[in-house]
């Protein structure tokens, strides 16, 4: 096999935005912590306590994120990174989520055994200092908010296309008169987001939820007597916070196992391969194709094939219409 393209580590650079506001979240999300479990110990209130206890996994996971994007920035011209460190990020996102659905099932052990042992509750203290957290988790939300628009406004890898000419399209229908040549407008697809961004956000998007609920528990106790309805809130907001972890979970480990080989440009590859043979006796053999940064993508493919002139070079510059695929190994195979 001969590689097409040499290494590089060029697949992504470190969002410096994103990386000062996790920090600066990190830090205000710990001090508010202490404030809560202190506070809820206090008062008596299970929601806000369990808000404390769900913070503390959320200032360590976001630190978790800092962390990672100071590892990737660090060790980004490493040679021993392959492919560079863009799954550091993405490792920082898929611990994240573990935390979360460990916060969930505290919270949920915390909200039933205060349903079978109720306590007295200090409703306007809790209240206050619910208050208190919310406003700082609508701060964090902003400041990691201001990071995401940053990250979009400026990408570091253009993601566009050469489409087919209309001879190409012609040729392809020809050979593959069943099939139809589409030119292929790319959706944004869940994998091109900053997912190590994205798990400090959905902590304290989780984080915000859960103030709400417990704020919504206490003005329910202090003005209605409805006692019960603080560890409820507690169980709902368990649900809550585990439905995003879990589809923060789902993402991140897609990236990490590299099940890509239903992405759209796999089949593009393939289309790609088919139009290099006028006879339709060209085709791929075997192909994997894995994320190497957020838009960016590695194959390894072997062709067999009928021709005598086939090259590599060829090759590349077929799949060169699609600038997502940074790197290239072919192998081809000819037989009579």
């Amino acid at each position: 096999m001969m590689p097409t393209m040499p290494h590089n580590h060029s697949f992504h650079n470190v969002n410096p935005s994103a990386e000062r506001g996790t920090r600066a979240v990190m830090w205000i999300t710990a001090a508010m912590m202490v404030v809560e479990i202190v506070a809820g110990w206090g008062f008596n209130s299970m929601a806000l306590l369990a808000d404390g206890w769900h913070m503390s996994s959320h200032a360590f996971a976001i630190g978790l994120s800092a962390f990672a994007y100071a590892a990737a920035r660090r060790y980004a011209t490493d040679p021993r990174f392959a492919f560079g460190t863009w799954k550091i990020e993405i490792l920082a996102g898929f611990a994240s989520a573990i935390f979360l659905l460990g916060v969930a099932a505290v919270m949920v052990f915390g909200s039933v055994e205060r349903l079978f042992s109720p306590q007295i509750i200090h409703y306007q203290e809790a209240l206050i200092v619910g208050i208190v957290g919310l406003v700082v988790n609508i701060v964090c939300a902003m400041i990691l908010g201001k990071a995401h628009e940053h990250h979009h406004g400026h990408g570091t890898h253009a993601h566009h296309h050469a489409h087919p000419s209309a001879d190409t399209t012609k040729k392809y229908r020809q050979i593959h008169p069943q099939h139809s040549y589409v030119r292929r407008e790319h959706a944004t697809h869940p994998h091109h987001q900053d997912l190590n961004l994205k798990s400090a956000y959905v902590h304290v998007l989780a984080d915000a939820a859960t103030s709400v609920l417990a704020i919504f528990a206490l003005v329910g106790g202090w003005f209605y007597g409805w006692w019960w309805l603080d560890p409820v809130m507690g169980l709902a907001g368990a649900v809550l916070v585990a439905v995003w972890a879990r589809s923060l979970l789902m993402d991140t480990a897609t990236v990490l196992l590299d099940r890509e080989m239903d992405h759209p440009v796999v089949e593009e590859i393939r289309e790609a391969i088919e139009l290099l043979d006028d006879s339709g006796e060209t085709r791929i053999s075997d192909l994997h194709v894995w994320r190497v940064g957020k838009e960016a993508y590695a194959c390894a493919l072997s062709i067999e094939t009928r021709s005598a002139t086939l090259t590599p070079d060829q090759v590349r510059d077929q799949l060169s219409r699609h600038s997502e695929i940074v790197h290239t190994t072919i192998e081809i195979h000819r037989h009579s």
